[in-house]
């Protein structure tokens, strides 16, 4: 089969799209003949070896596919060969066929693509596990969500709606910002303006957010602290800017606000059960159509690295997926 590997840390260019065996699933495992791939800015971290998780050498990236089970390995029930998938691992998507352990993959929803199926998992449930578990958003709630056009932000704008909050989105350009109104978002803002603080207490009757969304960090962070409401939770989802903030405390003790962390991938490690459980209720929102990943751009699966270009420079809204002969 076909594959891209690191071999060593590398930018994405430097990866090898080679031939390479077809993996056997071990216990508890199953074999996916992948037909879409995820493509996820984590990726590119993984690849240069600045992300938390660091495969041995040589290694296929992509942590996100979507297609028929090819084999099952001894102890797996949930699956059968010619089920259609979507699946989540740290590793091994940029391939023609992939690994993945039974508790991390799902049957996918009635209706939808390969393409779609390989944007859902992880966005959808880091922005479940952020909301529902993490922040604990209400219903007429305020939730802020930075970043509105990635991946994670248009998942975190459709369940914010779901769940009955009233949803102010923050984008960098027009066409995102039109990308988040059609998400779904009743207000929606240039967080390069230095006016988005006072824009976000403005909307909110001077109170500011209830829950602030935010997979950027840096500045945005330090901002966000300005412009939450007494007993307000800030997650924080990731460091898409490449900074690292620290938090103000004195704000923190004089608002009660919390502070929270939504790492996904450590609570479904944790929890083996939390991937199929969630995913059921994301499946269930899909076919009632609340919820909807967007694909904008698919590539061909030996243009990985121009994908992961267009993700790192900021070329793309909602979700990109590598299709798969």
């Amino acid at each position: 089969m076909k594959a891209w590997q690191v071999n060593e840390y590398c930018d994405p260019s430097g990866m090898t799209f080679a031939e390479v065996p077809v993996p056997e699933p071990a216990k508890g495992q199953i074999l996916i003949r992948n037909y879409a791939v995820g493509v996820n800015f984590f990726d590119s971290l993984l690849i240069q070896g600045k992300y938390q998780v660091k495969p041995t050498f040589p290694f296929s990236p992509g942590g996100e596919t979507a297609g028929v089970v090819e084999a099952v390995g001894e102890g797996v029930t949930d699956f059968a060969v010619g089920d259609r998938v979507l699946a989540s691992s740290y590793s091994g998507g940029y391939s023609e066929y992939s690994i993945a352990k039974s508790w991390r993959a799902s049957h996918m929803p009635e209706g939808m693509g390969y393409a779609e199926a390989a944007g859902f998992m992880i966005v959808y449930q880091t922005s479940y596990f952020g909301l529902w578990d993490r922040g604990v958003l209400r219903p007429q709630e305020s939730l802020l969500v930075h970043a509105g056009a990635s991946g994670v932000g248009m998942a975190a704008i459709q369940l914010g709606k779901d769940l009955g909050a009233r949803v102010i989105a923050t984008a960098g350009s027009a066409g995102k910002r039109e990308f988040c109104r059609r998400q779904g978002a009743d207000y929606v803002l240039d967080y390069g303006r230095e006016s988005w603080v006072d824009e976000v207490k403005e909307l909110t009757g001077g109170k500011g957010a209830d829950v602030i969304y935010d997979p950027v960090g840096g500045e945005v962070f330090e901002r966000s602290t300005k412009c939450i409401a007494p007993g307000g939770r800030l997650l924080v989802v990731g460091f898409a800017s490449g900074t690292i903030p620290s938090v103000a405390c004195n704000r923190v003790l004089l608002k009660n606000i919390s502070i929270v962390g939504v790492f996904w991938g450590r609570q479904v490690e944790e929890n083996h059960d939390y991937i199929q459980r969630t995913q059921k209720r994301l499946n269930e929102l899909y076919e009632q159509g609340k919820v909807r990943p967007v694909v904008s751009k698919t590539y061909p699966l030996e243009e990985a690295p121009r994908a992961l270009a267009d993700i790192v420079e900021r070329r793309i809204v909602g979700k990109v997926a590598l299709t798969v002969d």
